[in-house]
């Protein structure tokens, strides 16, 4: 049971990083067949999960979810799929409102990624979040499923107007390392890797992946399980480039601020969300054909594009 996440609050976020054996990443062989078929593959989840912010051309969202139930069916021949994220979401509203949709789909496969809209959130309880973290992962390990998580990368060098987060996220981390240590969940420590922190892997907003961020956290998961092909090159860094001069970091500081902070500012404090109304965007399972997956498989991705999150 989880017990003590605030004793991880104040935590140097560079001192705090794992090696894979002790944050749950289990790398396997390139050449390794995969640990069993996976038949039905259920993704649960905020905005990351739903896919923001990587268009997928048709007016949608594909997502590091999608291009994973892709490389999947491409490497055994199908799988039926379902997503329920929904953007906006906090961990208990995933809870409540798709634990028990995504359970009575009896996955063999399942991702669980939650907590930026907690972070980002007016009062935030580690203590709480990683109670229903645990219920949820429980519950679908339980039912037979493969969990898949995550941490969040260091939102310091992408957010420098809300450093006060950083605290956050630690808890958040540390919470999800321990929980999913005692569940038997894999998990893929982005915050172990400098890469994460690129401002190239997050969109304009600053809280979502962009399509190259996806395709990192897609390639991470597939890694984690194996998946032919697969290997560690996720986590490399993007090449170098200039440092901004001040008054480049200050003008987009003021237009980050305009055009993403001060309607989000707004929204929350008229008591909406961003996914009031929403419903899921693959609400069954369907499947996935290598077919699919071909057709969605990347023919090169800038590296100037990146990451976001909620």
């Amino acid at each position: 049971m989880y017990r003590h996440p605030r004793k991880y609050v104040t935590s140097d976020i560079h001192s705090d990083r794992r090696d894979f054996a002790t944050s749950g990443y289990h790398p396997r062989p390139m050449d390794a067949p995969l640990p069993h078929r996976f038949e039905r593959y259920v993704a649960i989840g905020d905005s990351s999960t739903e896919g923001l912010d990587d268009p997928d051309g048709r007016g949608g969202y594909r997502g590091w979810a999608n291009r994973l139930a892709e490389r999947i069916a491409g490497a055994q021949g199908s799988l039926l799929y379902a997503n329920l994220g929904i953007r906006g979401r906090r961990t208990r509203q995933i809870l409540d409102g798709q634990l028990h949709r995504a359970a009575a789909m009896r996955p063999d496969l399942v991702t669980l990624f939650s907590g930026t809209n907690d972070v980002i959130a007016r009062r935030f309880d580690a203590d709480a979040l990683a109670r229903d973290v645990e219920r949820m992962q429980r519950t679908l390990i339980e039912g037979g499923a493969t969990l898949l998580t995550f941490t969040l990368p260091d939102l310091g060098p992408v957010l420098p107007l809300a450093r006060r987060l950083v605290p956050r996220v630690l808890a958040l981390n540390a919470a999800l390392r321990e929980v999913s240590a005692g569940t038997g969940a894999i998990l893929v420590d982005f915050a172990a890797h400098p890469m994460g922190s690129d401002s190239r892997l997050w969109s304009d907003d600053r809280l979502h992946a962009n399509s190259l961020g996806h395709e990192r956290i897609a390639a991470a998961l597939a890694h984690a399980l194996g998946l032919p092909g697969t290997d560690s090159s996720w986590a490399e860094p993007l090449p170098d480039r200039a440092a901004p001069t001040f008054g480049q970091s200050l003008a987009a500081e003021i237009d980050w601020g305009r055009r993403h902070l001060l309607p989000w500012a707004w929204r929350h404090l008229l008591g909406r969300s961003s996914g009031d109304g929403r419903t899921a965007k693959r609400p069954e399972l369907a499947p996935v054909t290598p077919r699919e997956a071909a057709a969605q498989e990347p023919r090169g991705v800038q590296s100037g594009e990146g990451f976001r999150s909620s």
